[in-house]
């Protein structure tokens, strides 16, 4: 079945449709790494985005399976617990998976999340366009006849952040407070090599009002500035001469709070 990709500019590109059948709306954004689209479906920091992946064939190893790692006892594969993109653009689709960790087609998983995806599309050119644009919303359209679902930009680090505290390692000898606004699971898996740590994971707006070793401020989606108390909470813990480490999102956060 085709469909169409709209810019908000105007232009409009034709494609063949995968993954599930629906009309979105979201901004887009592009990403060029040449593996890891199991990684970056389910990355928080595109949440709600339409991605465009400019290598050339997607879908050729197919998806891993939901294996949990054992320290972490977060998923392995993967880095949160759903896909967090809301639609998916590429060049060419591979129905043909080959892997040995492969457990169904990335048309399957798309599906069973909801997420619409087209392939047959220019994602260098498009790719270009984004780059020199900037950001722009843009839909996915397959069906004019049927509604079209808009996503939300705003307070994207609110609906990926955790609800609660999480502690790993209780027993290190040195405490980082690590600010989720979004964190990959691989960030944590890495930092749990280091067996001296106590990691606690706290929410985006927690108060932080105790002693610790460092500050880890995560990756995370939508505009920093939204992220009025994750600032707030920085501005005052800059005054305390304390190690801060900041990815992404995470880095751009303390220099909105100095």
């Amino acid at each position: 079945m085709n469909g169409k990709l709209i810019l908000e500019n105007g232009s409009e590109y034709e494609g063949i449709l995968f993954g599930k059948q629906t009309n979105i709306e979201g901004e887009i954004v592009f990403n060029t790494s040449m593996v890891g689209y199991p990684e970056a479906l389910t990355d928080p920091s595109y949440k709600n985005q339409i991605l465009v992946l400019t290598y050339p064939s997607i879908g050729n190893y197919g998806v891993p399976s939901d294996k949990i790692n054992d320290k972490s006892k977060l998923l392995e594969y993967f880095e949160s617990s759903n896909i967090q993109i809301s639609g998916l653009i590429i060049s060419d689709y591979c129905e043909d998976h080959s892997h040995w960790n492969s457990n169904k087609t990335l048309s399957e998983w798309m599906n069973e999340s909801d997420i619409p995806g087209l392939y047959g599309i220019d994602t260098r050119q498009l790719t270009k366009i984004i780059r020199d644009k900037g950001t722009m919303k843009a839909k996915i359209i397959y069906d004019t006849n049927q509604p079209l679902h808009s996503i939300s930009t705003k307070n994207l680090v609110a609906e990926v952040s955790c609800d609660k505290v999480h502690h790993y390692n209780r027993d290190g000898q040195y405490k980082i407070i690590v600010i989720d606004c979004g964190i990959k699971n691989n960030i944590i898996r890495k930092l749990l090599r280091f067996e001296d740590l106590h990691l606690k994971v706290v929410p985006y707006n927690y108060k932080i009002n105790e002693d610790y070793d460092g500050i880890f401020i995560s990756n995370g989606p939508g505009d920093p500035k939204e992220c009025k108390e994750t600032i707030e909470t920085i501005r005052i813990l800059l005054e305390n001469n304390k190690p801060i480490l900041g990815i992404c999102l995470g880095n751009q956060l303390p220099g909105l709070a100095s």
